[in-house]
């Protein structure tokens, strides 16, 4: 089930994301990815649009949007390839219609999913506190649902 986050809820969503950025960004050193931690609890939530996707062993993922731009989407690895991501997306897509993303190059993971969802690349730039590079990616859905 989608449903809007809940401060109660950093726990969980602080491990989907780590667990899915171990696996999704192997490149990103551990020093990079703490202070990323303390942005997501400190800076990210408190300003984002942020979905949990609950089951009934607790939240397994989330999007969060900053506007019509996905912040983060993450699930915990073993629930990879199961239709909760697309259902995040969806999610998204029904309320913005145009979505945008940066992603990095060697997350073949993440460009994957956003690639097979419909998004096309539109640009690179290269990601200031890493060096490595970023892809925009793009998508604007034909017919929302309505709301």
């Amino acid at each position: 089930m989608i449903r809007k986050y809940q401060p109660a809820d950093i726990e969980a969503v602080l491990d989907a994301w780590y667990r899915a950025s171990l696996l999704a960004h192997p490149f990103l050193d551990e020093a990079f990815l703490e202070r990323e931690r303390c942005n997501i609890r400190e800076v990210y939530m408190p300003n984002t649009d942020t979905w949990v996707f609950e089951q009934e062993d607790g939240v397994v993922g989330f999007i969060a949007m900053l506007g019509n731009e996905v912040g983060a989407l993450f699930l915990l690895p073993e629930y990879h390839g199961q239709g909760i991501g697309r259902q995040l997306m969806d999610h998204a897509a029904n309320l913005y219609g145009h979505l945008e993303v940066e992603v990095f190059k060697r997350n073949t993971i993440g460009r994957g999913f956003y690639s097979r969802y419909g998004f096309e690349a539109a640009g690179e730039r290269r990601h200031e506190e890493t060096g490595h590079a970023l892809v925009l990616m793009k998508y604007e859905q034909t017919s929302r649902e309505p709301e």
